[in-house]
């Protein structure tokens, strides 16, 4: 009867699917320019240098040139996600106690088992079936928000055929990373019984560290072609900050994020020798030089500041007490639960939806602290771009640029708690206090 109900609601799970599928083509997508603030952003007369310049009325300046109802858009787009993050975490929440409850990691276990002898394939066989399983019953909230909240917004570029195929090359990656770690994270477990959660925690940050270096080679490409940028008129100040701050950076590269989205970024990925500097073609293609400059200003940031080995130590650190964390937490839920679910114990793959459960309540708990810590960082970026670059109207330009997808002004407590960077209302009062402290730069535009 158990095994009877399980297919009947895989099928269903699986009709939906194939629904969903069929009719998403089918689905108009809003206007691309739906959110976009101007692309042409004028320095306003407040802003300008003068005798009596004053950072608030220059802010204040800068946000009257952003249309209301964009930013309207902008603020419902980026506070529904606030919904999101509560509707993510309790389906995750209602998935993994379907899968324990109705044993269903107990018998995909039980087939990996019958798979082979050899551990390791026991190990990755169960990570198979539970991604795709999972990923199966995640699609209806993945394709919402994804696809057709991001072309409600405007900020999707791409039709259903080929947003789907990126979300099978994810589907991949995730299959072959994440069964790498599973098999190395439970072969620790079985070898260590008493100290898995130490070693654990450090194999899993070594992990990170080994995924951090290899994505911007083998990764990123596999979703975006990402070339050198050629163009001197841009790539020649970049190069130019870079040498000044003592980097060791000879080439800028653009990654065409168009074919799937509107939105401006440019970002650090890698370390070491993997290290890359990338900006977004839709920055190209809007920003003005002022605007890119303070955008790769604040990348350097990120560099010069050692955020990256910084994040490292810091993630480091918290994975350790959220495996000290999980160590209690299974203990306790194999007294009370253990049995029913069929959980042989800690080394048993069928723990897998318990171990994610357990994570993903730290993970929704301790939402305000990561947030803050990356934005802290962003805030540091964001200072060292703009002593590096001296651009501080290029750089309100790209906070309103960025508006498009975020809240501009939002209160304190809302920033604390949801922004991971600072809002847009802080970066340009940031900039524009920075202008006023450094006058003298400016003299020739009094």
């Amino acid at each position: 009867m158990r095994g009877e109900m399980m297919d009947r609601r895989l099928f269903l799970t699986t009709v939906c699917f194939c629904l969903i599928f069929v009719c998403a083509p089918l689905t108009l997508a809003q206007s691309a320019d739906l959110n976009q603030m101007p692309s042409v952003i004028h320095v306003p007369p407040e802003a300008q240098a003068s005798p009596h310049f004053d950072a608030t009325a220059a802010t204040n300046a800068y946000l009257a040139q952003i249309p209301a109802d964009k930013r309207a858009r902008s603020d419902a787009y980026f506070e529904g996600s606030y919904w999101l993050i509560l509707w993510d975490f309790l389906y995750g929440v209602a998935v993994a106690l379907l899968l324990l409850n109705l044993r269903w990691s107990a018998r995909m276990r039980d087939l990996s088992e019958r798979v082979t002898r050899f551990t390791p394939v026991h190990t990755f066989v169960y990570w198979l079936q539970y991604l795709v399983l999972t990923t199966i019953l995640f699609f209806p909230l993945s394709v919402y928000e994804g696809y057709f909240r991001e072309h409600k917004y405007g900020l999707a570029t791409q039709t259903f055929g080929p947003w789907m195929g990126d979300q099978m090359k994810e589907l991949a990656v995730n299959l072959v990373l994440g069964g790498i770690l599973a098999i190395l994270l439970f072969g620790v477990v079985r070898r260590l019984p008493r100290s898995w959660w130490i070693w654990g925690s450090a194999v899993t940050v070594l992990f990170m560290i080994f995924t951090v270096l290899i994505a911007p080679v083998y990764i990123i490409p596999i979703f975006n072609k990402v070339t050198r940028l050629n163009n001197p008129k841009v790539v020649d100040p970049i190069l130019s900050m870079a040498r000044a701050n003592g980097i060791p950076a000879k080439d800028v590269y653009e990654i065409d994020a168009s074919r799937q989205t509107t939105r401006m970024s440019a970002n650090v990925s890698g370390f070491a020798n993997t290290m890359r500097i990338t900006l977004n073609d839709n920055l190209l293609q809007r920003g003005s030089p002022e605007e890119i400059q303070a955008v790769m200003g604040h990348e350097m940031g990120h560099y010069v500041l050692n955020h990256i080995y910084k994040d490292i130590m810091f993630f480091l650190i918290l994975t350790v007490l959220a495996f000290a964390y999980l160590r209690w937490a299974l203990d306790w839920a194999f007294r009370h639960w253990g049995e029913k679910w069929q959980i042989r114990g800690v080394g048993d793959t069928a723990v897998l939806p318990l171990v994610i459960l357990v994570i993903s309540i730290l993970g929704f708990v301790i939402t305000p602290i990561m947030n803050t810590w990356t934005r802290s960082q962003e805030y540091e970026a964001d200072m060292y771009g703009l002593n590096t670059s001296r651009q501080p109207d290029g750089f309100a330009q790209g906070a309103i640029h960025l508006g498009e997808y975020r809240k501009m002004s939002p209160g304190p407590v809302e920033e604390w708690i949801f922004f991971d960077h600072p809002s847009g209302h802080n970066r340009i009062y940031a900039a524009m206090r920075w202008k006023a402290e450094n006058l003298k730069l400016f003299a020739g535009q009094q």
